[in-house]
């Protein structure tokens, strides 16, 4: 069972790689970064179907294996992602762009290993969703502002940061709708940060940097869920030297791996030439 999880999360790891490079070539290929645009490509609608499908096999996984198993391999979709995106523009990878995003890959891991698994019925009263909502709304906010007026790669990494704040916010409600016990307006308000972070993460995208963003939205989207688990659903935190230890050099090696990508992850070219333009 654990090999099936395992490969069944491979598999959508490669699903949800593919569909975020399509997207992202539809939107750095766009002068104008809205849905009313974009959904007329079908690339960029093939692309949100190999997201959707990545999803569910990640989730189908979970029924088969545990989370230490299914974790890593969705981490994977970033040494996919890269590749992808490459033979699109039609050129090769980069042997920097490879190093710096597996480099990425073992500090995500290490941070998904050393997170103790949830434990009970998840529970949000009203007022912690509405926390939940309004701080992730916040942050999402604040990035989007520091994003204005910087350089492409930085403005690519903190438009798709704020992305994966909003995406971690959606994932702590999911689990609560599908685990636990909730208020009845809560689900109606579930979809609406999975929205916004589709249309700020387009706006990633268009920027050029893909590996930049999409490291970003991969560092983001966990690290924001298991804050919100800690802080509103009372779940563990990483405790004893060892895994603090393993969590800081994770940490290290992950914004090391980063800051390299968008060092050496050139700009695509549809989004230099609209930029130039």
């Amino acid at each position: 069972m654990t090999v099936l999880a395992a490969g069944l999360a491979l598999l959508g790891s490669l699903f949800f790689a593919v569909g975020a490079a399509l997207q992202q070539f539809e939107a750095a290929s766009t002068a104008r970064v809205t849905f009313r645009h974009l959904a007329r490509r079908p690339r960029w609608l093939l692309g949100g179907l190999a997201i959707g499908a990545g999803t569910v096999l990640h989730i189908v996984a979970l029924r088969y294996g545990p989370l230490t198993v299914v974790q890593p391999m969705g981490v994977a979709s970033l040494l996919f992602a890269l590749p992808c995106a490459a033979m699109l523009q039609r050129r090769r990878p980069r042997p920097g762009e490879l190093a710096a995003a597996a480099v990425i890959a073992i500090g995500l891991i290490g941070l998904v290993l050393v997170v103790p698994g949830h434990s009970g019925d998840p529970h949000l009263s009203g007022a912690e969703a509405v926390t939940l909502l309004a701080g992730a709304a916040t942050v999402a906010l604040l990035l989007w502002g520091a994003a204005r007026g910087a350089s492409p790669a930085v403005r690519a990494g903190l438009l798709a940061m704020g992305a994966g704040v909003l995406y971690g916010a959606t994932a702590t409600l999911t689990r609560v709708l599908v685990e636990g016990d909730w208020e009845p307006w809560l689900l109606p308000a579930a979809p609406m940060p999975a929205l916004i972070a589709l249309a700020l993460l387009q706006r990633a995208y268009a920027v050029g940097h893909f590996g930049v963003a999409f490291a970003a939205l991969q560092v983001a989207d966990p690290l924001t869920a298991v804050a919100f688990g800690a802080l509103l659903l009372g779940e563990p935190l990483p405790t004893g030297t060892a895994s603090m230890l393993t969590a800081l050099l994770a940490s290290a090696l992950t914004a090391a791996g980063t800051v390299a990508l968008a060092r050496t992850s050139p700009m695509s070219a549809n989004a230099h030439d609209a930029i130039t333009r």
